[in-house]
């Protein structure tokens, strides 16, 4: 667990790394990096991934780019349950609610952020204490050609409602892989976005999330899970 701080060099460097910490409890990563842990992550939402790049040198912080810039990774935490479920969807960004027009996906945020993830799974069911949840076996994945064709068709038809001003009838239901839903701190938390006949209107905020079940179908193929 030396020279955790560093940015890793390297894809090598980036799993060995990280799979340095299988095993060992969030509480102890926090008292390596002399980090409190909280009570719970109700006021401290964001806690838990911020540990993970802190302990395997992730530099983007809140910029627009990759957690590992250099090596166009992005790291995502994978909450699951004893038996390897994922207990929630992975919010992936915040969508786009105006000037969308002609954007193509290849430009897209979500294309960028998902085409190399740093998959970080953690059993994180409610019943254990934050300081006691446990990282699994972290993994690197890329899309396949059919799972990016299956990425694009949900953004694609998720950015043309939201074009055409149907931002209201979208539900998390729509979509296979990737589902549009409200990401807003609370609901005072408005933003500009189009209406249905083409007016300005105020909306919450929206994010890009992948569903559970294809979280769970990654680690199916990861792990050979039953």
């Amino acid at each position: 667990m030396t020279n955790m701080f560093t940015s890793p060099a390297s894809l090598s460097e980036l799993t060995t790394r990280s799979q340095a910490l299988a095993g060992l409890s969030l509480g102890q990563i926090a008292t390596q990096l002399s980090i409190p842990v909280p009570e719970n992550l109700k006021k401290d939402k964001g806690w838990v991934g911020q540990l993970l790049e802190q302990v395997l040198g992730a530099t983007a912080g809140s910029k627009a780019e990759p957690d590992f810039p250099h090596l166009a990774v992005e790291l995502k935490t994978l909450p699951i349950d004893q038996c390897g479920k994922p207990l929630e969807s992975t919010y992936v960004c915040v969508a786009p609610l105006t000037g969308v027009a002609g954007l193509q996906w290849h430009e897209s945020w979500v294309c960028r952020k998902l085409q190399h993830v740093l998959w970080v799974p953690i059993l994180a069911e409610r019943h254990i204490p934050l300081a006691e949840r446990m990282i699994g076996t972290p993994f690197l994945w890329q899309p396949s050609a059919i799972q990016q064709q299956a990425l694009q068709q949900d953004w694609e038809e998720l950015m043309e409602k939201i074009t055409l001003g149907g931002i209201a009838d979208i539900k998390g239901a729509q979509g296979k892989l990737l589902q549009l839903r409200p990401k807003a701190a609370n609901s005072k938390a408005m933003t500009n976005a189009i209406g249905a006949n083409g007016e300005p209107i105020r909306t919450l905020p929206r994010g890009f999330y992948l569903k559970a079940s294809f979280t769970a179908s990654l680690l199916k193929q990861q792990f050979n899970l039953l």
